[in-house]
């Protein structure tokens, strides 16, 4: 026996955590109302994601040995803060829920009312409060689950000691489950047999079904996939496959049934590894679909906004085109920016992309140039047709060349099929009443879509007249922070972990890059450093636009002893709504990790 204290922890600031609110009320409960109160003497950690950011898809799959190793102490609570309007439908959250398998309470809070309590600038962040309902430490992005791992354990120890943890189950209660052939599919492509092949996403398998595209032919995976997705058909018949949880390419082949290991190393791909080399060394990130392309696999890289490639000549992997920034910007292939790519779609002389996160349709021509077609920025989104140039999306995941030379669109979030026309520009509704429609499959003169969260393939026929609808143009609710003119000094806040200090072995450890939309808005400090710090100098003749700021922090076990001590990578994107106004503020603090002083 052992009367002695546990080791203090560091001082915490201490702060009342806000209530838990939101309109679209709870999941995962049994239907109970829960409150900070009804948490008292648990350790909860508030995960504030939306459905459609990868990031957020991250850190569910991140904090799941978190939540398993700590149920009895631990209670993680989902604070659903949607950026798109359809996120912000009760119905998508329920699916959301069930289709990312997340096993904890979940708040659906459409109106960010928590989000704002919180003061929470990105999606994901994640919030600690400790068993007496005060808010202990902030991290926003990635790569945080080891800080959040030893800070739960001292709070175990402090709190065990004095008496105010409470042990127990938490308010967890799963849902019933549904029957259905399919479960949230994701991506389809038609095989020489005429059957399809379909990536049935939540139930991890590979799917066969008979021309009907209803009956089951047989079941592929067996634990081989995690959350497939995009499907390719490659010249020798055999079928690459997207596997996104696992971050890795595979190969099904029809004729043997046989699943083998393409690309990837199981590792997901953080800033610094590297980016070529032989295929099943090097680390990929989230690959949502691939194509087949001027004779190489084309890979939509949706954890790092960028496109990859696959050399079967060389059996080697590298980046194509995106710098890892999240945005649009066209040019040159080495200096494009995506956001979170889920769909290609190749013709003779273009490889055409559903850019998902700036609500954009992109191609790549065959000299390596990206442009857009549809699309204007991270937070412009809606649904209307017209020319391209003022034509909207949302969330597009699907892209499908049609034999005239336009594309098909699973516009995702309008429950729509949309048509893009490059011969004319402009931009129709091939048809709506879909259910999040994912991927479409041209069969002779009808297309075959993938309705994810109607859990079916629907076949349509290819009307000749496009369907008219309602112009609808949105913005994100997220309100833009008021910053005065002139200088704004942009601090990122970084606290490494308990026990752990920056690692400076080989330089610096810490990188901030800034830049802005629109460019003239920054008249200086934009560009990449290695300070948390930034002195800003925004141009007072530009009223509003939008901040980006990507910083990484790498942080080491703090141990002589230790000749090879575990180092962890912090990261994350900001893309900050500001207006310009003399009463605005001339800081602007965005935590990665730990609390602002």
């Amino acid at each position: 026996m052992n009367d002695s204290a546990p080791a203090s922890p560091r001082a915490r600031a201490r702060v009342r955590a806000p209530e838990l609110i939101g309109k679209g009320g709870w999941l995962n409960t049994g239907g109970d109302e829960l409150t900070l109160a009804d948490l008292r003497g648990k350790i909860v950690l508030l995960d504030f994601w939306t459905f459609c950011c990868i990031n957020c898809l991250h850190v569910l799959d991140e904090l799941r040995d978190l939540e398993e190793k700590h149920r009895d102490t631990l209670v993680i609570i989902g604070v659903h803060s949607p950026k798109f309007v359809h996120e912000a439908e009760h119905q998508a959250v329920v699916d959301a829920v069930e289709r990312y398998e997340v096993h904890h309470p979940v708040l659906d809070d459409p109106e960010l009312s928590t989000w704002k309590q919180y003061a929470v600038r990105a999606w994901p962040t994640l919030v600690v409060v400790d068993p007496e309902g005060y808010v202990v430490a902030q991290h926003a992005g990635e790569g945080h689950a080891n800080a959040i791992r030893t800070l739960v354990e001292e709070l175990e120890a402090e709190h065990g000691a004095k008496g105010t943890l409470r042990r127990g189950d938490g308010p967890y209660v799963p849902p019933e489950p549904v029957a259905t052939d399919l479960r949230f599919p994701g991506k389809a492509v038609l095989l020489d047999s005429g059957n399809f092949l379909v990536s049935d996403t939540t139930r991890h398998e590979l799917v066969e079904l008979a021309a009907d595209g209803e009956s089951v032919v047989r079941r592929i995976g067996d634990g081989a996939f995690r959350e497939p997705q995009g499907l390719a058909v490659l010249p020798d018949g055999r079928v690459v496959v997207a596997d996104t949880v696992h971050h890795a390419l595979r190969t099904f082949d029809p004729a043997t049934g046989g699943v083998e290991l393409l690309a990837g190393t199981g590792k997901q791909w953080w800033q610094g590894s590297p980016t070529s080399g032989p295929a099943r060394e090097v680390d990929l990130s989230s690959p949502w679909d691939v194509a087949w392309w001027q004779g190489k696999v084309w890979i939509a890289m949706a954890g790092v906004h960028q496109l990859w490639t696959y050399d079967p000549a060389t059996d080697t992997v590298e980046v194509a085109a995106g710098t890892t920034n999240e945005g649009l910007v066209d040019g040159p292939a080495a200096e494009a920016w995506f956001a979170q790519p889920s769909g290609l779609a190749a013709t003779g002389d273009r490889l055409w992309i559903a850019d998902s996160e700036t609500s954009a349709v992109r191609w790549i021509d065959t000299e390596g140039v990206v442009h857009t077609a549809v699309g204007t920025g991270l937070f412009d989104f809606g649904h209307r047709d017209g020319a391209a140039a003022q034509a909207l999306l949302q969330h597009p995941l699907g892209v499908t060349a049609l034999p005239d030379g336009s594309i098909a669109i699973s516009d995702t979030y309008n429950h729509a099929l949309r048509r893009f026309d490059p011969a004319s520009g402009e931009v129709t509704t091939l048809a709506t009443d879909l259910r999040e429609p994912s991927d479409a499959v041209l069969v002779g003169d009808e297309i075959v879509v993938v309705e994810s969260a109607r859990h079916r393939l629907t076949r349509l026929r290819l009307p000749e007249e496009a369907v008219q609808v309602e112009a609808v143009a949105h913005r994100t609710q997220r309100e833009a922070t008021e910053v005065a003119p002139g200088r704004l000094r942009l601090d990122v806040v970084f606290q490494a972990p308990t026990g752990q200090k920056l690692d400076e072995r080989y330089g610096p450890s810490t990188r901030l890059l800034v830049s802005s939309t629109p460019p003239e808005l920054l008249l200086g400090g934009e560009g990449t450093g290695t300070d948390l710090f930034r002195e800003l100098d925004l141009n007072p003749a530009i009223t509003e636009g939008v901040l980006h700021v990507s910083a990484m922090a790498a942080s080491c076990d703090d141990d002589p002893a230790n000749e090879y001590p575990a180092c962890h990578v912090h990261q994350q994107d900001w893309g900050v709504p500001v207006k310009v106004a003399e009463q605005g503020v001339q800081r602007l603090p965005l935590i990665l990790a730990g609390m602002d002083a």
